[in-house]
């Protein structure tokens, strides 16, 4: 057993280890709060240089790119000025770091933020992409993964669609990027078309002059390429025109042109007495049809005829 002399020799020992460790940490930190310092003084300096050259950069692409290009390209560029203004800082309070040795710390920790953040990172990825790609902008009326509508913007991670019935739709870039994509105004000019069914009895060739003409006299059918009215189908009914012209390829103004061309074209047809007649249905007198008719038979739901 330890005696009392040596417990107290035992424990003064521990006591002043701990004593001179304490120590040692607060001269550390008293001759490291200069470079604690600077290195707050370097992430402000690259913080405000960060948005410096976002706001220069916004500004220089803004003159030539899309907006959404402008702001993207804006924003990694002013995260990389703060990723080295924050390896500088790291630098400053740990001398004994090298900066490759930083670097390749930073490969690891990539790696691993890649395989947390996957998605994240394929989004932004399919975002750069598109914005050098530009296959639309914002302002383009387009048709995406089962969506319609008006792109509003093109950001980090997603791409916002406004649909036509005023509804906001955030497709991540990586589906966009990867999906067929029909992009309505990348022309001036689109085709539309609806179908006129006339009878038999008139002249096609009558009808699809009448159609022509009505069609050049609506505002906002375009003159060239003109308008068409082709034979497609003889129905049961009617011999069946496709009526087609061009117009504004933006969604209001299409439909707006397609209104008045079908209005016009039923005035005009009406006017030169060209019949546009209903589906023809032929009914055949079966016997409970005639027993219905003649009443000398009662007819059961199923329409069998059952015995008065």
């Amino acid at each position: 057993m330890l005696s009392t002399t040596s417990v107290q020799t035992l424990t003064a020992s521990v006591t002043d280890e701990i004593s001179d460790s304490a120590g040692d940490m607060l001269d550390a930190l008293l001759r490291a709060l200069p470079r604690v310092g600077v290195a707050i003084v370097l992430v402000a300096v690259g913080w405000a240089a960060a948005k410096a050259v976002r706001w220069a950069l916004h500004r220089w692409l803004a003159r030539g790119h899309a907006p959404s290009f402008a702001t993207v390209m804006s924003k990694i560029a002013g995260w990389f000025v703060v990723t080295l203004a924050v390896l500088a800082a790291v630098t400053v309070v740990f001398p004994s770091v090298q900066p490759v040795d930083l670097l390749a710390g930073l490969g690891f920790f990539s790696l691993a933020i890649g395989f947390a953040f996957k998605d994240i990172l394929e989004n932004t990825l399919s975002g750069v992409l598109m914005l050098f790609r530009q296959p639309f902008a914002s302002g383009d009326q387009i048709e995406v993964q089962g969506y319609t509508g008006t792109v509003q913007a093109i950001t980090i991670r997603e791409t916002r669609l406004r649909t036509f019935d005023g509804q906001l739709v955030l497709i991540p870039n990586s589906d966009v990027y990867t999906s067929a994509i029909r992009v309505q105004t990348h022309h001036e000019q689109r085709r539309m078309s609806f179908v006129v069914g006339v009878a038999y009895e008139n002249d096609p060739a009558e009808a699809s002059a009448v159609i022509v003409r009505a069609l050049g006299t609506v505002d906002g059918v375009a003159t060239e390429p003109g308008p068409q009215a082709l034979i497609t189908t003889l129905g049961v009914s009617t011999v069946d025109l496709d009526a087609r012209f061009w117009c504004d390829s933006h969604q209001r103004e299409s439909l707006l042109v397609l209104h008045r061309a079908i209005d016009a074209v039923k005035r005009a047809l009406d006017e030169a007495g060209i019949e546009m007649p209903a589906d023809i249905v032929a009914l055949q007198a079966t016997p409970s049809f005639r027993a219905a008719l003649q009443g000398d038979a009662a007819v059961t739901p199923g329409g069998s005829v059952r015995p008065a």
